[in-house]
């Protein structure tokens, strides 16, 4: 079955909802003893949608997931960073849409995107101790860079800080399709 897929900038009056999404992943996250984010920052949250750095994937007029990007990351990827690259962050899937893949929309998108900047790599982390999520995301293409304990700072949202995280990276130009 063909669905309406489309991948848009979240909006303030999408936040609710958003929230609602980080909650649910909490709540799944403990019930299948993954690692669990303790809080969100829901600041960070708002201004990634100030910054329209806030995506959201919506499938037949529903939010599917969403997704944050940036294009520096200096304090988890330290001299690795060079201003080659896109970022992503905070995806959480809605959970009527779980196993559905639709990371490889996200990945597309990145792609496109950062071909269009001029940018080489798409990089993210997630939790170093989840090995599913980590061969997930590899099964993408990602490859595994390193394991990274996040520092406690101000300039990290609460619930990136004093983490263990596994750093991924998918080389644009060595890539061309998923």
């Amino acid at each position: 079955m063909n669905r309406s897929q489309q991948i848009q900038n979240t909006t303030h009056e999408d936040l609710k909802f958003v929230y609602e999404l980080f909650d649910q992943s909490i709540v799944y996250q403990e019930k299948k003893g993954y690692p669990v984010w303790k809080n969100y920052d829901k600041n960070a949250l708002i201004k990634d949608v100030d910054n329209k750095h806030q995506y959201k994937i919506i499938v037949d007029g529903l939010i599917a997931m969403v997704f944050s990007v940036c294009y520096s990351d200096k304090i988890l990827w330290r001299e690795m960073e060079r201003g080659d690259s896109i970022y992503l962050h905070r995806i959480v899937v809605n959970p009527e849409f779980k196993g559905q893949r639709l990371f490889g929309v996200i990945l597309e998108w990145a792609i496109r995107h950062a071909k269009n900047k001029g940018l080489s790599f798409i990089r993210m982390d997630t939790w170093a101790d989840d090995h599913n999520i980590i061969n997930y995301y590899k099964g993408f293409g990602f490859c595994f860079i390193e394991d990274f304990n996040t520092p406690n700072i101000p300039e990290l949202p609460v619930h990136n800080r004093n983490i263990p995280l596994a750093l991924l990276e998918y080389n644009v130009s060595e890539r061309h399709k998923i």
